[in-house]
């Protein structure tokens, strides 16, 4: 009997982060029902077609976990090459671009089954039941073609993050990524999900603005154990919003510091979140090992904001932000979205200053900029359409569609030029601003 499961994870734009979490995720319920799993990271794998070669004659089925961009052509190399060595293979699509695309992906025909949305519990009863030989048709979670249509089978209900065992650490090559990056770092997820319901953010099409999150004490545990058992320096927490639950955020930290264990952690968060913590809740944040906050500030124009529905988001909290986070001693990068619909060159314009301002104050602030790219379910489509937005009609297409890729009609010849020079002058006088504050890490500007 076959009893082997191979998951995939194909190569991206960007260094590597560490172990793919999602995979690693996927086989602790896989392990726990009595598979062997084997992982093939293509950051990591010399060959990763070779390796799949030699993992694939004994496999009950592979698994490939994708995002919109360019992993799309990794993922279609991967099952094209699965389908030649081994005709009959179960090749199993997960992550969020098929679980945003179930359709359009099937279409392909390049995967099987298609498993939607979080992914733990359905990939583990698919696998059970291509072990024993039965029909996965009908299995909550999943889409399947069948005689040229695609079936979607009724969604399985998110399961409690505590509810479930914690991924499999313990197939993760951290010597690897060493070699690799230079760094031993754990990429972890402490939370899922995030209330708000920006326009712009497939975050709530995925996890539907509900908060799914370990306790603080399971956080505690489970980090600092595997950074003292894997000798870890840095861990990035992946949470989309780290301090929906301030309190929680806090005792975290409080937990992390208390343990006497020494390493650097990194997460994401909306400035409102980080001005409900007062100046020494910050300051705790900083004593227990946090090097650096991303913020999707995304504009400064107030007009803006309320058209990607960041009521959330004022312009006083990113100073603010700025402030507290200084005082603490902790990088920020404050993540802006430039050419979104309805923005004007009035609106960049007051973007621009404002965090130019925020530069010349605050020398522990980089700033990244991008041009706002659509990907799928997005709330705004319906406008984006009627505006003369192409929107990608293949799954191969969509590879072509990664960060700051442009395919805005309105941001083109005269008023794309405009926008790069205006980019320009932004990235000469922040950082000449901040050439003073070298002590916390010069600051740059990261333009895609």
């Amino acid at each position: 009997m076959k009893d082997k499961i191979v998951l995939l994870y194909p190569s991206y734009d960007g260094p590597a982060l560490g172990p793919p979490l999602s995979l690693l995720s996927l086989a602790s319920l896989l392990l726990e029902s009595g598979f062997r799993v084997s992982i093939l990271d293509s950051a990591v794998e010399p060959d990763i077609e070779a390796s799949l070669s030699r993992e694939i004659p004994e496999s009950l089925c592979i698994g490939i976990s994708f995002l919109t961009g360019p992993m799309i052509h990794g993922a279609i190399a991967l099952s094209q090459l699965a389908r030649r060595l081994k005709p009959d293979i179960p090749v199993v699509f997960g992550g969020w671009h098929p679980s945003l695309l179930p359709d359009q992906t099937l279409e392909s025909d390049m995967g099987d089954i298609l498993v939607r949305g979080q992914g733990e519990r359905t990939l583990q009863e698919v696998a059970i039941c291509l072990r024993e030989g039965k029909s996965v048709e009908s299995i909550s979670g999943t889409s399947v073609r069948r005689g040229g249509e695609t079936i979607h089978n009724p969604d399985r209900p998110p399961a409690n993050l505590n509810s479930l065992p914690s991924p499999a650490f313990s197939l993760a090559n951290f010597d690897a990524y060493e070699s690799l990056t230079g760094k031993r770092e754990l990429p972890y997820a402490s939370s899922l999900g995030c209330p708000y319901a920006c326009h712009y953010c497939t975050d709530q099409v995925f996890y539907e603005r509900k908060f799914n999150a370990y306790s603080a004490s399971r956080v505690v545990a489970e980090v600092t154990e595997l950074v003292a058992r894997q000798r870890l320096s840095e861990v990035a927490l992946l949470d989309s919003n780290f301090p929906v639950n301030v309190g929680r955020a806090m005792e975290i930290a409080r937990g992390f510091l208390d343990s006497n264990i020494q390493f650097s952690w990194t997460f994401q968060a909306s400035t409102d979140l980080l001005c409900r913590m007062s100046d020494d809740d910050v300051c705790l944040l900083g004593e227990s090992g946090v090097t650096h906050m991303g913020f999707g500030t995304e504009s400064a124009s107030e007009k803006v904001l309320a058209l990607m529905n960041k009521k959330h988001q004022l312009i006083e909290d990113m100073f603010e932000t700025a402030r507290k986070s200084q005082k603490a001693g902790i990088r920020v990068t404050f993540n802006l979205i430039l050419g979104y619909p309805g923005e004007t060159e009035g609106d960049r314009v007051e973007t621009f200053r404002v965090m130019t301002d925020i530069s010349r104050q605050y020398s522990n602030v980089r700033f990244s900029p991008n041009i706002f790219t659509p990907y799928p379910g997005i709330p705004i489509w319906p406008e984006l359409r009627s505006m003369g937005v192409e929107e990608p009609q293949s799954l191969a297409d969509w590879a072509d569609v990664g960060l700051g890729c442009n395919r805005l009609p309105w941001l083109q010849g005269a008023e794309l030029l405009r926008l790069k020079e205006m980019l320009e002058s932004f990235k000469v006088v922040t950082r000449r601003s901040l050439l003073t504050g070298q002590s916390l890490g010069q600051s740059v500007i990261e333009v895609c």
